[in-house]
């Protein structure tokens, strides 16, 4: 089985990759070797978005805004391995 492949788009002219760096950083820290890669996809045209296996787990057009760190775990870690318990992330609900 392969592993979970996330890919975070982010519009260059916004000037998002720090955040999108970040994310990358949130869930390779939470997720490690769970996940198969975490790519950065610079594009333009106002984007964020955040998918697992090309389905969408984030998209700031659609959902308005960014998540937070713990949101954007729960929403991976449901895609990946529902039953897996992220501490901290699931109490800020």
């Amino acid at each position: 089985m392969t592993q979970p492949r996330v890919e975070i788009t982010y519009c260059t002219l916004c000037q998002w990759l720090l955040r999108a760096g970040w994310m990358a950083q949130e869930l390779l820290s939470t997720f490690g070797t769970e996940l198969g890669s975490v790519t950065l996809v610079p594009e333009t045209g106002g984007v964020f978005r955040i998918t697992v296996d090309d389905d969408v787990v984030w998209d700031r057009a659609v959902h308005g805004g960014f998540p937070d760190a713990a949101e954007l775990k729960r929403r991976v870690r449901d895609h990946i391995d529902p039953d897996r318990p992220l501490g901290h992330a699931d109490r800020d609900r």
